[in-house]
């Protein structure tokens, strides 16, 4: 087990402004009326997805909520998102993977390969990580060698693509290639950034997971399957849910994989033999959100619970408190000092330390579809009725949010 010695230093709820500072400044920008997908938060861009391809992919400001660039090219809803630098990777329901420059708003690449949604998307960037030898030695070494894309789809597989890197040729496959043409398997054959196509699963890719030189998939087959992601070997094929697997995570301290799903149970898998470790009950529903951080996991789902785990020993923490069976746990984010969560019409933080409630940062809105925050910032999609906006609370500055201009932004 690590110490605590192992970690940094963390601040105290009363250094710490995100529990001191009690009325943060917060502005909300209208958007589009459509279903948001996905929301990521960078340093100074904030990124949502939409469900209606008209929609596609917006990027804002996240200094001053200001529309930037209107992403269109997907011929149907985007449904997963991945962020390099100032690369973009957009999966959706017309089974394509784009690319896009995100300084121009312009798309460098469509990928094409999967013949149904691409539901699940990540990049895996180099890591600095410990493997064991074939004499027993550690080493050290960054692996992937180069970013890749993994994506995974409700055609049972996945695929790994190089990510294209600012300067490289663009390449764009072919507009509504025919699922099981030839044509199709030529641009694959063809496409210079394709590298492994992997197959195994018997029902959709519900979400997955990379680090280093491992991948993990969870999927509707009630498995979880790890690979390499260098040769495409499936290294173990994760058995012990009795239903659908609707999320994985890999712990990158730990030789650990994590997985949730319908079963109502969180499971801890050793990814250096593939046993099930320990098996997390506690919820009494789907089990459709999990996250971890250096200290903590933590599972929210449909029966109102958010709940905090101890990773190493799979001890319950803490279960947040004011969540009820009535209402589902939509979305959260964590680190280790706190949740925000949204449930019930309501943005909430807790304290993870003591799993007690700090502040409630929005109430009164029909529901939260996305939710993300930075070391500064805490953005959440909300709706009320039919209207959609973007909260943005500047929390960790102590300064007010620059307001929007007057002028026209520069969309494209």
């Amino acid at each position: 087990m690590a110490s605590d010695a192992a970690y940094p230093s963390l601040p105290t709820s009363t250094t710490n402004p995100w529990f001191s500072n009690l009325d943060p400044p917060h502005i909300s920008v209208p958007t589009s009326s459509s279903v948001v997908t996905r929301l990521l938060l960078t340093h100074d861009r904030i990124i949502t997805a939409s469900d209606a391809f008209l929609d596609g992919i917006a990027v804002f400001s996240a200094t001053t909520g200001v529309q930037i660039h209107h992403l269109r090219g997907h011929q149907g809803g985007v449904w997963c998102l991945a962020v390099f630098e100032d690369t973009l990777v957009s999966g959706s329901t017309d089974r394509t993977v784009r690319v896009w420059d995100l300084n121009t708003g312009k798309c460098t690449h469509v990928f094409a390969g999967h013949n149904s949604t691409v539901r699940a998307l990540v990049i895996a960037k180099p890591e600095l990580v410990h493997f064991e030898s074939g004499s027993g030695e550690l080493n050290k070494e960054m692996w992937p060698e180069a970013p890749l894309i993994i994506t995974g789809s409700r055609d049972h597989t996945l695929r790994v693509w190089a990510l294209p890197c600012p300067g490289d040729p663009e390449y764009k496959s072919l507009d509504n290639l025919d699922a099981e043409s030839e044509e199709l398997q030529m641009d694959i054959d063809e496409n210079p950034f394709h590298r492994l196509y992997l197959q195994g699963h018997d029902h959709a890719v519900r979400d997955v997971a990379a680090y280093g030189k491992t991948i993990v998939s969870g999927s509707y087959d009630s498995t979880v399957r790890v690979w390499d992601a260098v040769t495409g070997k499936c290294e173990f094929i994760l058995r012990g849910h009795s239903e659908k697997v609707y999320n994985v995570a890999i712990d990158p301290i730990r030789p650990q994989a994590y997985s949730s799903g319908m079963d109502r149970t969180v499971r801890i898998w050793n990814l250096r033999t593939g046993d099930c470790a320990y098996i997390l009950t506690g919820h009494t529903s789907l089990v459709g959100l999990i996250s971890i951080s250096q200290r903590h996991l933590i599972s929210a789902g449909a029966d109102g619970k958010v709940i905090v785990w101890n990773p190493e020993t799979g001890e319950l923490i803490h279960t947040l408190a004011f969540h009820e069976p009535s209402h589902t746990v939509t979305c959260f984010e964590h680190d280790d000092t706190k949740v925000v969560s949204a449930y019930g019409g309501e943005v909430l933080l807790w304290d993870i330390k003591n799993g007690k409630l700090v502040k409630s940062l929005l109430k009164d809105v029909t529901g939260v579809w996305q939710l993300a925050f930075n070391e500064r910032r805490c953005v959440a999609v909300a709706n009320v009725d039919d209207a959609t906006s973007i909260h943005i609370w500047d929390i960790g500055s102590g300064a007010a949010i620059e307001k929007p201009d007057t002028a026209a932004p520069n969309v494209r």
